[in-house]
């Protein structure tokens, strides 16, 4: 399997720009989610890798093969660059059964009979759809035609898999079946997989590597839970992770140790200990707190109320209001709390994030201690 590499890569129509100078290696056998909101330039990326959008700028490489160059005049089509792709309507022939419509493309290849018949039986085992070959589209289920959409995909055995937003049309008991299913075929095929999605939980469970795009830039390109523990930039920290991270506004100045700052922040005073040493250039800083780093405890420093509770079964988030600061705490287990009741909390973790207010960058990691 091969090896894809992005070098500048621009796309602009007019003075639009979809994408802006992206550079980006993706990694033999790698999983990788295109992650954004909507309009960041997920599927063009995608479909300029796939051939289907030809870049404004940039050098495009796959398997060692320059497929696109925009200085050299390079433009290799589609159909050459052995690639699969599968649509969110999933584009199935509605007039075939389910074994024609994964045959059909190896039948335009000139595969034999003998050799169409082995890929199919095998594709349908894999992905336990054998007992739907003589079905048609309009006879299944929205997961069963997508298992077709990917068999049919996977016939040919393309060196990369591309796939947009594929399980947008099925419902969250589905969603989630699917999300088991796709890891599964990627162990089992050893392909490339490259995958957008506007689902940051989505793009969490499945990925090696997420790629956070935001108005055509790259964010940040790393392993799923570097971006959760570790985010860039206040964007990244914001979008990933689901209740959302709490940002409180603090101002800073520098302690006695290069890796110490003092923090005042909600009335409180604080010593701000990084894994690192802190380059700090402004006062104004925002201290990222994930909802299950702001633990409900008895005796906790911060006496707050109980905003509102969203119990789930398995966790409960909790909302609390703080000086008419509203914040966010998880949770885990079946607990619930009654509207305006007293409720302590603490902030404990080595993992929270200091960011510089005007850049938007994190600055530091590391732990607070309150102590006023």
């Amino acid at each position: 399997m091969p090896e894809i590499i992005l070098k500048n890569i621009t796309k602009k129509w007019g003075k639009f720009v979809g994408v802006k100078d992206m550079s980006m290696v993706i990694e033999n056998r790698a999983f990788i989610t295109l992650l954004g909101p909507s309009g960041c330039g997920k599927t063009t990326t995608l479909r300029m890798i796939a051939g289907l959008e030809t870049p404004t700028e940039g050098q495009i490489i796959i398997d060692n093969q320059v497929v696109f160059d925009s200085e050299k005049g390079i433009n290799i089509g589609a159909s050459k660059r052995s690639v699969g792709f599968i649509f969110q309507n999933y584009a199935l022939w509605p007039h075939m059964t389910v074994r024609q419509n994964i045959s059909f493309g190896l039948e335009q290849l000139k595969w034999n009979k003998e050799q169409i018949k082995e890929r199919v039986d095998e594709l349908l085992e894999m992905l336990k759809i054998e007992q739907f070959d003589k079905r048609y589209p309009s006879e299944l289920s929205g997961g069963q035609q997508q298992r077709v959409a990917i068999a049919r995909t996977l016939a040919p055995k393309p060196k990369v898999l591309f796939m947009d937003e594929p399980l947008s049309n099925l419902d969250a008991k589905l969603r989630q079946e699917m999300r088991t299913e796709l890891k599964r075929l990627h162990a089992d095929t050893n392909s490339t997989f490259v995958y957008v999605t506007h689902d940051q939980l989505e793009a969490m469970a499945l990925a090696t590597k997420v790629c956070l795009l935001d108005e055509g830039v790259v964010q940040q390109f790393d392993p799923p839970l570097v971006i959760y523990d570790k985010p860039k930039n206040l964007f990244v920290a914001d979008f990933v992770g689901n209740p959302t991270m709490n940002f409180i506004n603090c101002k800073a100045k520098k302690g006695t140790e290069a890796n110490l700052l003092e923090l005042e922040f909600l009335g409180f005073k604080a010593h701000f200990t990084a894994n690192d040493m802190v380059d700090l250039r402004h006062r104004d800083v925002i201290l990222g707190v994930r909802p299950e780093h702001m633990p409900i405890r008895k005796n906790g420093k911060i006496h707050a109320t109980a905003y509102s509770t969203l119990p789930s079964g398995m966790e409960t988030t909790v909302k609390v209001m703080y000086k008419k600061e509203l914040l966010t705490s998880v949770v885990f287990g079946s607990i619930d709390y009654a509207i305006d009741q007293d409720i302590d909390i603490d902030i404990i973790s080595n993992n929270l994030i200091l960011f510089d207010k005007e850049t938007t960058e994190r600055i530091a990691i590391g732990k607070i201690d309150i102590y006023n």
